[in-house]
């Protein structure tokens, strides 16, 4: 080799020891800044803010992070920016205001930072280097399991930046694991080892949060995903009984007729709705009559094995079904007690008709029936004890009303059993100041905890409310029936 040669590969080695140096200070730069938090379920909650509580969960140090300003994000390119740098980077993400400067320059000191980008206007915390987000060298992300951390939507935008520079960040409608498909597959797919983590009061304790992350990975789901009924979705469902057209829409054609006609009308309310539509059946199962009958009893049970083939279909099709008693002078309890089986499947609830629900000196036709709120109550603690005993999913109760007599003493109707969802259907029908007036009396003294149903008619109003004329209705229903 001649001494060129010798000099030329000196050389080389030597550029290639800057090279490799260069690249391991680089990489030395970058810390290992998480934090390993116990593995399984438990809630962040305290009186500082979300993203301080996040960021002392999941970070042990970090050399870096980002401050905002009041108002920081409200330009969408720099809001783009900045969420994009504190996933790519792995950082902490601080609001700094009056009242949280103290607590965030004390974050700052545990975390031992040093460096820091400034987004808006920021008083105080000068004492550490201002860099750009360009100038960012961040953190490495752990090999360990990534943590999982549930939100409830409407998180301030700092929280949910640290959350993401963290973990995987589900985002749920309300504090609830089950509440959506896509947070009852993140709870279901994670490992024993992986740390699930929700934010705030609302998710409750450590011990509720993970018995209802216990749930959500063992219950079945409902259609549409999740096992929570509402915000998650809204209902659109067709009414009626199998093989009596004079009843509702649902009886004019076969079932497999009706389930394309309930997903096509589901689909039309998709175009003007923000939450998914999921399809879905009334069905009158026990149906009130004009004669005494057996036992004087103003109304016809159908056997539950002929609605059994309506019910299973529309359950592999991912229609929700309800199934509606007008129970004459029989009890609602009793009633539904008969369709212990049906309503056993996780995609079944129960209506309450009151209008049919008569005294013993009362015949339909003549008087309008109503329930005492002592019934609708035994029906309900019935009900929610099946969802319990099975492991069922929440369900569906409806009330049916029109008329305030219909529902007596509304106000002690039990609306806060955890395993159902009370939906109050306003059954008015007629001109458009007709029904919207039926629907204003309905809402004065609503008790806590009810959702609000809506029923369109073919033929009785005057005319048809369009599904966006439907939506636009205010508040917005959640179920909206078809008669």
């Amino acid at each position: 080799m001649t001494i060129r040669m010798i000099g030329a590969s000196i050389v080389c080695v030597m550029v290639g020891l800057f090279i490799s140096a260069s690249a391991g200070q680089a990489e030395t730069d970058r810390v290992l800044a998480f934090a390993e938090p116990r593995p399984g379920a438990a809630v962040l909650t305290g009186a500082e803010p979300d993203s301080i509580l996040i960021s002392r969960e999941f970070y042990s140090r970090s050399d870096e992070a980002i401050l905002l300003g009041a108002g920081a994000l409200g330009d969408p390119g720099t809001r783009k920016r900045v969420a994009a740098a504190a996933g790519e980077k792995h950082v902490p993400v601080l609001t700094v205001r009056p009242e949280t400067v103290h607590s965030v320059d004390e974050e700052l000191r545990r975390l031992g930072v040093q460096r820091a980008v400034r987004v808006g206007e920021i008083d105080g915390l000068d004492n550490r280097r201002s860099i750009d987000l360009e100038d960012l060298r961040g953190n490495l992300r752990p090999s360990a399991d990534e943590p999982i951390v549930m939100v409830a939507r409407g998180i301030p935008m700092d929280a949910m930046l640290t959350a993401r520079s963290a973990g995987r960040v589900v985002e749920v409608p309300v504090p609830d694991p089950r509440a959506g498909a896509h947070a009852v597959a993140a709870v279901s797919g994670a490992s024993s080892a992986t740390p699930i983590r929700a934010v705030g009061p609302g998710f409750g304790d450590d011990e509720t949060f993970a018995a209802r992350v216990d749930q959500a990975r063992r219950t079945p789901e409902l259609p549409g995903g999740g096992q929570i009924v509402f915000p998650g979705r809204r209902m659109v469902a067709l009414y009626g009984s199998p093989d009596a057209p004079a009843l509702g829409p649902l009886g004019r054609q076969g079932i497999e007729a009706s389930i394309d006609r309930v997903r096509r009308l589901a689909a039309d309310y998709q175009q003007v709705s923000a939450e998914p539509v999921v399809p879905a059946f009334e069905i009158i199962a026990t149906v009130a009559s004009s004669e005494p009958g057996e036992g004087s009893r103003y109304t016809n049970m159908i056997d539950p094995e002929v609605l059994r083939p309506w019910v299973e279909a529309a359950g592999r099709a991912g229609v929700y079904v309800t199934l509606d008693l007008q129970p004459g002078r029989m009890d609602f309890l009793a009633q539904a007690q008969r369709y212990a089986d049906l309503l056993a499947l996780p995609h079944v609830g129960l209506a309450l008709d009151p209008e049919w629900r008569l005294k013993p000196d009362q015949v339909h036709l003549t008087q309008i029936g109503s329930v005492e709120a002592d019934e609708v109550n035994r029906t309900s603690d019935w009900l929610a004890g099946l969802v319990r005993d099975r492991g069922l999913p929440q369900k569906l109760f409806v009330l049916h009303q029109f008329d305030a007599g219909m529902l007596a003493q509304r106000k002690n109707i039990v609306t806060d059993r955890p395993e159902l969802q009370v939906v109050l259907h306003a059954d008015g029908h007629g001109t458009p100041p007709v029904k919207m007036e039926t629907w204003r009396r309905l809402l004065h003294d609503l008790p806590a905890g009810v959702w609000m149903g809506w029923k369109n008619f073919y033929t009785e109003d005057k005319p048809t409310f369009s599904p966006a004329t439907t939506m636009a209705v205010a508040p917005t229903p959640w179920f909206v029936s078809y008669q």
